[in-house]
């Protein structure tokens, strides 16, 4: 009778148990919004590891009354009561700072939002330390989070994505166009000391001679091209102010160069992904890796091509000429 009713108990609170416990689908993301491929789920004083699909969802077991504390190595740990945890629902984890988040433009776009991709745009060229920031690929982000950006950071709704796309655009064609002014003003207030300076190991007179020649000849040009290659579009209005680029003509074409700079990487990165996304089922939002080296590829390039092969045509045109 005892066994009898003690088994009836033992079946009674397994039935229980597994009543109480619910599956539930989760996704798992980081603050990038990329997928987390696994994940350790603690509660109830035991833990379990979780493997989840491409999308970052799993299911889970999970008992109401519990909090669940999900934790990865890499990430800051999460802890929620069951009850906030929903069927199909998202749970974010905080991936831990590395030095490799500065060249993630998403690291931007959450941190700091608006402001600060304005002031990285400016201080790409108006000032010396703006070199390694990731201009191109933040503003094709951006171009994709513009909706986000001017609702968050002006703290107002257009009613339409162009207008958001529109005003990002505006905002940061000013933030370039300043930034260059601000590198122009330097060089020229340098430039006269620079040519008076005497010849040294490191720094020779002819070549600041060479750079106002090119400036002369190819100065507008040079300060439209330079907005879309990294690193010399942080030099170049230093060196036309440093060289005496005449100020109304650089005006004019810093003018054209950031506003073709910044139509063009926003428009590219909004449109885009949407037509990615609608068409091919392919979220540029999860591969940005592939952007960053796209846009790496796309504007150095050119500049690759020039240095290696045209220098090499110019000397087989030489010998031809001397022979």
């Amino acid at each position: 009778m005892v066994k009898r009713l003690w088994l009836f108990v033992l079946t009674l609170s397994t039935g229980w148990g597994a009543i109480a416990q619910q599956q539930i689908k989760v996704q798992f993301r980081n603050q990038y919004e990329l997928p987390l491929e696994s994940i350790k789920v603690f509660q109830g004083g035991s833990e379990n590891s979780y493997t989840a699909d491409a999308d970052g969802f799993a299911v889970l077991s999970v008992v109401p009354g519990d909090s669940v504390t999900f934790s990865h190595p890499d990430y800051k740990p999460v802890t929620l009561p069951a009850t906030e945890i929903k069927d199909n629902g998202k749970v974010v984890l905080h991936k831990k700072f590395t030095w490799k988040d500065l060249l993630n433009p998403m690291f931007y776009i959450i941190y700091g939002g608006l402001w600060l991709l304005l002031f990285i745009v400016f201080a790409e060229t108006g000032l010396f330390a703006g070199f390694f920031l990731p201009g191109d690929s933040l503003l094709f982000v951006a171009g994709i989070y513009s909706h986000e950006l001017i609702t968050k950071g002006l703290g107002v709704s257009l009613g339409s994505d162009f207008l958001h796309l529109l005003v990002l655009t505006i905002l940061v064609s000013i933030a370039g166009i300043l930034g260059n002014f601000v590198g122009y003003w330097f060089g020229a207030k340098s430039g006269p000391f620079l040519f008076k300076r005497k010849d040294t190991a490191l720094f020779k007179k002819k070549h600041l001679y060479a750079a106002k020649e090119f400036y002369d000849k190819h100065g507008g040009t040079a300060i439209v091209f330079a907005r879309f290659l990294p690193i010399i579009r942080t030099f170049a209005p230093i060196i036309a102010g440093i060289v005496g680029m005449d100020k109304k003509k650089f005006s004019y074409y810093n003018f054209v160069g950031c506003i073709a700079w910044a139509t063009s990487m926003l428009f590219a990165g909004h449109y885009l992904y949407q037509f990615f996304l609608k068409q091919l089922d392919f979220d540029l939002k999860e591969h940005l890796e592939i952007i960053v080296i796209g846009i790496i590829v796309v504007t150095t390039a050119p500049v690759l091509y020039k240095l290696f092969f045209g220098k090499r045509g110019a000397s087989e045109k030489d010998t031809v000429q001397n022979s």
